[in-house]
């Protein structure tokens, strides 16, 4: 071992991977690997797709008995077990306990402790993305773990007014209930109709939080015709780093924000949450754009 100049140790290697559902073309593990590496380390980033023939069988709690006992650090959370993992942890963080949502997972001491990098991660990439935009008023879409994150994230950049429409109206009136309780006074409000929505106002801007748009889940998670020049339009969606949404803004005039910086930025804190170690963000997000440069079979 050896001490690095933030006096942290600098591990030999580092165990983690990502649990989730159809993640093949994540580009998570390249990052972290990456970074490591440049840091003078090794980092084994494992793939734990429960969508694999592999895991046929293996539920969650099976999953993170196994990483565990395999000696991880820990590991990364997505779709769809970001709020079903919350029951198998010791402790939370404080923005994992204000989201509900968990999307790292440390393990420490013996112990499970969660945390949610989401939500920093959106609004780092929301704030430095969309510089100059309006964000008085907006429409956010899904209100499931991610969703969560996102609105919280979106009351910390300043939204003034936050609409939510969920599949299930039922959870997006859940995430207005929870948000009221923690910003009193903040003015969301749960929509039932898209369309009811588009008859009454237009809002500044609109953030795709649902996998749709996702390579398992293509389609857009909202219709071409709500879309005009004067509307921003962002997604967490980004494999493929252009979904339908966002071509369908930007064939519109929309100014577009990708997934690509959520989850720049996420891995970034995520990093420094396994290691102990700051994580390089430009390193991070250039080896995140190398995908861009390989070309598809």
């Amino acid at each position: 071992m050896m001490q690095g100049k933030h006096t942290a140790v600098i591990p030999e290697r580092v165990n983690i991977g990502l649990i989730g559902c159809g993640i093949g073309k994540s580009r998570t593990p390249a990052m972290h690997m990456a970074e490591a590496k440049a840091q003078g380390f090794d980092c084994d980033y494992s793939l734990l797709d429960m969508d694999d023939e592999s895991r046929a069988g293996l539920s969650l709690a099976n999953m993170l008995d196994l990483v565990e006992k395999a000696g991880f650090a820990g590991v990364n959370v997505t779709y769809p077990y970001k709020m079903k993992v919350i029951s198998h942890l010791d402790e939370l963080s404080d923005n994992a306990r204000m989201v509900g949502a968990v999307n790292t997972v440390v393990f420490r001491d013996g112990k499970r402790i969660g945390h949610n990098t989401d939500l920093w991660g959106f609004s780092e990439s929301f704030r430095r993305g969309l510089v100059g935009a309006n964000w008085d008023d907006v429409l956010l879409i899904g209100a499931g773990g991610a969703g969560v994150a996102v609105a919280h994230a979106l009351v910390q950049c300043g939204v003034k007014t936050l609409s939510i429409h969920d599949m299930d109206l039922g959870r997006a009136d859940d995430l207005v209930d929870h948000l009221k309780r923690t910003w009193p006074d903040m003015n969301a409000h749960a929509v039932a109709s898209l369309d009811g929505l588009f008859s009454s106002k237009r809002p500044d801007g609109v953030v795709n939080a649902t996998p749709m748009g996702m390579a398992k889940l293509p389609g857009s998670a909202m219709p071409v015709d709500y879309l005009n020049d004067q509307m921003w339009v962002a997604d967490i969606v980004y494999f493929p780093l252009e979904t339908q949404l966002l071509k369908d803004a930007r064939a519109c005039g929309c100014r577009t924000l990708p997934g690509s910086g959520m989850a720049v930025f996420q891995a970034v804190r995520a990093f420094e949450l396994f290691t102990g170690l700051p994580a390089d963000p430009a390193r991070m997000k250039e080896t995140f754009d190398t995908f861009d440069l390989i070309p598809s079979n």
